[in-house]
């Protein structure tokens, strides 16, 4: 056997190894984000029902709505470890959507806690609007 030929054998084992330790981090990632999807999710069914049955569904929605907005955040997540694992490819797209995402959902509660704020004090509500304003057009 000659020597390239041993270099080669090796390198190959080698990249082997790697793709094997990467299988299992990816496999640990996802079931990490799969475990706190369905978490946050019972979190917020639970958090849901405590608040119709307690009369007080207003105030309640905005967290729900941002926990919603998290899993599905989770969800795409999920979805690109799947596709890199599967293809060995990385793909941009579903990063883009967890972006999208993560704006919106800054935006609907900043939004959301505006009328809190402005009760409590002008300067409070102020600085939120400047932030909605900031998000609003930096997504």
């Amino acid at each position: 056997m000659s020597r390239a030929s041993q270099g080669a054998s090796a390198r190959e084992r080698i990249a082997e190894g790697f793709t094997k330790i990467e299988d299992v981090l990816y496999v640990g990632l996802g079931v990490v984000l799969a475990a706190g999807g369905v978490a946050l999710l019972v979190n917020a069914v639970i958090h849901f029902v405590r608040s119709l049955l307690g009369g007080a569904i207003g105030p309640s929605v905005v967290t729900v709505l941002d926990q919603l907005l998290l899993i599905l955040m989770i969800i795409e997540i999920l979805y690109t470890v799947q596709v890199s694992f599967r293809e060995r490819v990385l793909v941009p797209e579903p990063f883009v959507l967890v972006a999208l995402i993560a704006g919106v959902r800054r935006i609907l509660v900043i939004t959301a806690e505006f009328g809190t704020l402005t009760n409590q004090g002008e300067s409070a509500g102020q600085g939120s609007g400047s932030r909605a304003g900031l998000m609003g057009g930096a997504s």
